[in-house]
């Protein structure tokens, strides 16, 4: 029997004017928008709307932004219900509602000193990122132990078969993309971030966010989540709060998790929210599933 698989994105999916138009078209969205301001208390929705675009950028404003583009839509949606969802990285939070593991409200708290707390983090300690393609993951996990002589650096996203993403220190990260280009990688590329996210430079991050996540309330969950640390379904809510913990400093396993997916009856991904990074991501992994992607008020209309 068909499965249906909700996946949320994560940071780098925003844009300027997004969920304008659930804004405009939908009192459930508006209302959900101004809980969410209220619970954070800055005018989310104006930066999002209006920009600009760097103030958008800022990991303390992107965070909350996605999860509540994500979040409204995923809300919003009457007529299509998921049998499992995931979430990549920042995404796990949006998942995490769908499933009812967490309150709304809770959970944009949450993120917004997850954000808060990731970008202090790479300002204590300036770290970097970069798009590694053409590799295997055994490959470039000996590059990066070998690179680790100049500094922290791992994989942090095993993201599709071939393009995984690395994250440490400065020089770490820079040694790593030599050696990756010198190894034959089709293509190595620097980020532009604010920190070295999944790494252990993330390590005053993590902490900050298990004192808030020691403070809210989780429930187990209703459907499958998928989570990023384990790339396996959770419904616990003990180990739902421990793997969001664990998920600051450890590597991304999306493509693990959506073939797991798929191997459990998954055969129709819907990426619920901002962009359409995972619809490619998901292709690239297995192009014979369906991808969707809900977006914009026209797009979940025919599931009102």
């Amino acid at each position: 029997m068909s499965k249906k698989a909700f996946i949320f994105p994560g940071q780098g999916s925003q844009y300027v004017g997004m969920a304008k138009d659930l804004f405009e078209n939908s009192v459930e969205a508006k209302e959900m928008i101004k809980t969410a301001e209220d619970a954070i208390g800055i005018s989310l929705s104006h930066i999002m709307f209006n920009g600009p675009e760097e103030s958008l950028k800022q990991t303390d404003v992107t965070q909350p932004a996605i999860f509540l583009h994500s979040v409204v839509l995923g809300s919003i949606i009457r007529t299509l219900e998921p049998d499992m969802v995931a979430g990549h990285s920042l995404g796990e939070y949006s998942a995490l509602v769908a499933s009812k593991s967490i309150q709304f409200y809770d959970a944009v708290s949450l993120v917004r000193l997850r954000g808060s707390a990731m970008l202090q983090a790479g300002i204590e300690q300036k770290g970097t990122m970069a798009a590694v393609v053409g590799l295997s993951a055994e490959i470039l996990e000996e590059i990066c132990s070998e690179a680790s002589s100049e500094g922290i650096v791992q994989c942090a996203n095993f993201n599709s078969p071939g393009q995984i993403v690395i994250s440490g220190s400065v020089a770490g990260v820079r040694k790593a993309m030599e050696l990756s280009k010198s190894n034959g990688a089709k293509l190595v590329k620097e980020l532009i971030v604010s920190g070295a996210f999944h790494s252990p430079l993330m390590e005053s991050a993590k902490e900050n966010l298990k004192i808030k996540l020691d403070l809210t309330p989780f429930y187990d969950a209703k459907i499958p989540v998928y989570a990023n640390v384990t790339a396996k379904p959770v419904f616990k809510s003990d180990e739902i709060k421990d793997l969001l913990h664990r998920q600051l400093d450890k590597p991304v396993r999306w493509e693990e998790t959506i073939n797991n997916m798929i191997s459990d009856g998954a055969d129709e991904f819907y990426e619920i929210g901002p962009g359409k990074v995972l619809q490619g991501l998901v292709k690239r992994i297995n192009p014979d599933v369906k991808i969707f992607g809900i977006d914009k008020f026209s797009d979940v209309e025919r599931y009102l």
